[in-house]
């Protein structure tokens, strides 16, 4: 899981990032990425995973486990101070191989400049 200070949950928060951020598009996950060099803390990130896409719970959640643990992960290698959304478009995610997920949001974290 990822640690506490790596989160953000605050819903105003949220809705400022999807205002005032950059749309990176994939073709199954997105990033919205507000970069925040005033912060002392950490990149911080949420997975948004809506009803839409899937409708049981049990799925969003395995899904946002399977998100979190990736970008715990690539924490390391993350040089940016910004506040991240990862939102999921497709129900697919669930079934997709790992390797294919860690591909995808390699790609994006890198075309957001977060990671080389």
């Amino acid at each position: 899981m990822l640690a506490y200070k790596n989160r953000f949950h605050n819903r105003g928060r949220i809705n400022y990032v999807h205002a005032h951020g950059n749309n990176i598009g994939g073709q199954k996950i997105g990033l919205v990425v507000l970069e925040t060099p005033h912060h002392k803390t950490d990149s911080r990130f949420a997975v948004i995973v809506s009803k839409k896409v899937l409708k049981n719970a049990v799925g969003r959640n395995r899904i946002r486990r399977r998100i979190y643990e990736i970008i715990r992960l690539h924490l390391p290698k993350i040089t940016t101070k910004a506040d991240v959304l990862v939102r999921v478009y497709s129900k697919e995610v669930i079934d997709m191989p790992q390797k294919e997920l860690i591909a995808e949001l390699t790609n994006l974290l890198q075309k957001a400049h977060m990671v080389q």
